[in-house]
């Protein structure tokens, strides 16, 4: 009879332990799975809301500027050898190998314009790109939907006397207010927002770009190289990481990682430990047992290889049993509990992370059983008989 043979015999005739053994390993893993896919959720969830609020990667024209001052007192500043942004380079963002990581490119005409007697900084925008990046805005009217139509910051409405449906002049366009920005106490609020093409339209500037803001989904990805990847493209622009955006960004998913790891580690420790409990008894249960398996010829390594044999199909059963349970658990939980609208990820690797955990706490937490079971004395066994 092979030694496989033996071990699954025994773990046919002991039902009622093994399935407690299976139980403490499916609870165990099952947590631990639940707890991996949730926070893997939240961390996707996290970094996607992180990368809307606004730009971590920013494109200007590349310039030199010289200033001068004496004594601590600026006297004058010099900007030349000025580079200039055009529509086409909005384009070429898109064309780096990392652009898949790339959410948003919200590209800027800005410039001060006399509106009603009164000096204005209008900004010319994307408004379907403009609105993903600053998702906290709040608008009283309704979105820009057309090229002569405007948005109003706060404290222009205010200066410029506008409500919604007030019409102004900019240049030779005409554009109506649609919607008033809600005061944020940032620069948004002193500019008149209007679209991109009609701004350099009114303001004489086909074509010309100020600035482009880039929103990149780097949760993972690395933001130096998109750096790099952009000026690549852009030679003529100044391309910079808003590296405290990033930083924070990182830090959160840190915490989350950082959280969950340790859990788990708490969790299979406490899994391990009910199965070193249980296998100590199965093997005080079978002193006889092995006794007979001794004085029949069967050697020290044979037993510890019977015992290590029924740990792993035990533990194997349970790594698969937890697996399955806990992305069902997760998958469930994970709307309700975290409010997180993203579906849990099937991902392949924590199936195998799993099986290989309760392999791993479960053979570790047999090998001290199986030693002592071997060492056992199969005269002093025997006698039990």
């Amino acid at each position: 009879m092979e030694l496989f043979d033996i071990a699954w015999n025994n773990i046919r005739r002991r039902k009622g332990r093994v399935l407690l053994l299976v139980l403490g390993l499916t609870i165990g893993v099952t947590t631990v799975v639940a707890l991996q896919a949730i926070t893997r959720t939240l961390q996707a969830d996290v970094g996607n809301k992180l990368d809307e609020f606004g730009a971590n990667i920013l494109i200007v024209p590349h310039s030199n500027s010289l200033s001068l001052s004496y004594g601590g007192l600026a006297v004058s500043s010099a900007t030349f050898d000025l580079e200039e942004l055009r529509d086409q380079d909005v384009a070429q963002v898109w064309t780096i190998p990392n652009a898949r990581n790339i959410s948003i490119v919200a590209p800027k005409l800005l410039s001060v314009a006399e509106v009603r007697e009164q000096a204005v900084l209008v900004a010319g925008v994307d408004f379907e790109s403009e609105l993903r990046m600053k998702p906290w805005w709040q608008l009283e009217g309704s979105e820009p939907e057309t090229e002569g139509q405007a948005l109003a910051g706060s404290r222009v409405a205010t200066l410029l006397d506008l409500s919604v449906g007030s019409p102004l002049q900019v240049g030779d366009q005409v554009f109506q207010v649609v919607a008033v920005l809600a005061e944020n106490g940032q620069q948004d609020d002193d500019m008149l927002f209007v679209d991109l093409s009609a701004a350099q339209r009114a303001l004489d500037r086909p074509g010309a770009i100020s600035l482009v803001e880039v929103a990149a989904l780097c949760t993972a990805c690395p933001i130096e190289d998109m750096v790099a990847q952009i000026q690549a493209v852009l030679p003529q622009a100044r391309v910079t990481a808003l590296r405290q955006a990033v930083a924070l960004r990182m830090e959160m998913v840190g915490q989350l990682m950082r959280f969950s790891w340790a859990l788990s580690a708490v969790v299979l420790v406490i899994g391990g430990l009910v199965v070193l409990t249980t296998m100590l008894g199965a093997v005080a249960e079978r002193k006889q047992e092995i006794g007979v398996l001794r004085a029949i010829g069967f050697r020290r390594r044979h037993i510890i290889h019977i015992i290590l044999t029924e740990a792993t199909l035990v533990s194997l059963l349970g790594g698969t049993l937890g697996w399955l349970v806990g992305m069902g658990a997760a998958a469930a939980l994970t709307p309700v509990v975290t409010q997180v609208d993203l579906p849990v990820s099937w991902d392949p690797l924590i199936a195998l992370w799993a099986v290989s955990s309760a392999l791993l706490v479960g053979v570790a937490a047999s090998l001290y059983p199986a030693v002592r079971a071997a060492r056992l004395d199969p005269t002093t066994a025997l006698r039990a008989l």
